[in-house]
């Protein structure tokens, strides 16, 4: 049997590269074979904010935890009850895992499953409180509800209508983004209301608001605008044709997109910050959660929509105040109210957009590694990997376990 190395976290700050179980068809908690599940070897593996919030000791993450949900392999093992995936097939994986059989599911809310975490709706991989499934920064890794989960990006077979596994190496890099941060930051856009001719501010030029800012121009937008206080950031969202607002500047965000626009106020915004949040110029060394919520909620036009798919948390043992702790912020939801926002939150459910944002990976209307500067590493660098992400790196870590991407 194959050895099976993995990303651990082993404290605030601190994750390792160790050796640990090679995964098996069973589901622990239940005490049974997962014959509808499938065991990959990770072809891709992404680091991920979300990530980071853990590593920095800003969650109840449990030392120990396999970290990874960003995850894209190829099938080498598949369960009796497996029916349409096939060994051999690379497939990219949601990063929320979902039965296909509850109420949720069947209602296409597959970010908030009920039957695939014990402790609330909606499970992950390798995160806290989301349901204890291992996390796939690692060589090999087990899925369930195969069928159900799995987008299937090449078939070893050449199946007719889907792309052949060497034409979906070839675009490996764009297509390992389809398990979360291609799709979250389209959610963002899409449910702020951005099309044809919009114009949006998006704060937050990390990973998933590049992706956001991709998304935005891919529906249409007239002008993107992503907000950021890292200047090589905001340099990596002028390579494709953002504007930029500098929320560490003396000027407000409303008057630096006045400065853009000829007026301080947009169609549609999107938070791709979440909890962890700055302030804004003179503040913008201090952590203030609820800053980018008001921002954003100011900065939108009366009956514009606000995407969030920024990450904010019930429980922050790191947080500024004991309110910030369980998640209560001081947003100005009057405001929101007066001005009829609209207002989407939560985990984008990754299977409502995947298969689409596939084919317009595969048929060259956007070049969304490209946009989030993938650099790719191996296993070993992961460590040396959230280091460099921490400090505000403008480049999304993908990590390449088996050296199998050119």
């Amino acid at each position: 049997m194959a050895g099976n190395k993995a990303v651990v976290y082993r404290g605030p700050g601190k994750v390792e590269v160790e050796s640990i179980d090679y995964p098996k068809l069973e589901l622990k908690a239940q005490k049974r074979k997962c014959e509808h599940g499938v065991i990959l070897k990770v072809v891709c593996t992404n680091i991920c904010g979300s990530d980071q919030h853990m590593v920095r000791g800003r969650t109840t993450a449990p030392k120990g935890l396999v970290l990874g949900h960003e995850i894209t392999g190829e099938v080498i093992e598949a369960g009796r009850d497996v029916e349409f995936v096939k060994v051999g097939d690379i497939v990219s994986v949601p990063f929320n895992i979902a039965c296909g059989r509850c109420r949720n599911c069947k209602e296409g809310k597959t970010g908030i499953c009920l039957n695939v975490n014990p402790a609330r709706p909606g499970a992950a991989y390798g995160y806290v409180d989301m349901g204890g499934w291992v996390g796939g920064q690692a060589e090999y890794v087990m899925v369930p509800y195969a069928d159900f989960n799995l987008l299937r990006l090449g078939s070893k077979m050449g199946e007719k209508g889907l792309p052949s596994k060497a034409q979906a190496m070839a675009k490996i890099k764009d297509l390992a983004l389809l398990s979360d941060i291609f799709p979250t930051g389209f959610h963002g856009a899409y449910t702020a209301g951005v099309g044809p001719g919009s114009t949006v501010y998006i704060a937050g030029a990390g990973p998933v608001g590049l992706a956001s800012a991709a998304s935005a121009q891919l529906l249409g937008a007239a002008v993107v605008i992503v907000g950021d206080l890292i200047p090589e950031r905001l340099a990596q969202a002028k390579k494709f044709g953002c504007e930029v607002v500098d929320v560490s500047k003396k000027a407000s965000v409303s008057q630096q997109i006045d400065q853009i626009l000829g007026v301080p106020e947009v169609d549609c915004a999107v938070d791709c910050v979440g909890f962890e949040a700055r302030g804004h110029g003179k503040d913008a060394k201090k952590e203030a959660p609820a800053t980018v919520l008001n921002t954003v909620m100011t900065v939108v036009r009366a009956g514009g929509n606000i995407g969030i798919p920024g990450l904010y948390v019930t429980g922050d043992p790191g947080a500024v105040d004991d309110a910030a702790k369980e998640g209560s912020l001081s947003i100005r939801i009057g405001l929101g109210w007066a001005k009829s926002c609209c207002f989407t939150t939560g985990q984008c459910p990754v299977m409502k957009y995947n298969r689409n944002l596939m084919q317009a990976i595969l048929h060259d209307k956007i070049q969304i590694a490209k946009a989030v500067n993938v650099t790719m590493i191996g296993l070993d660098a992961a460590p040396q990997g959230y280091q460099d992400f921490d400090k505000g790196a403008a480049k999304k870590f993908v990590i390449d376990p088996h050296k199998s991407v050119a």
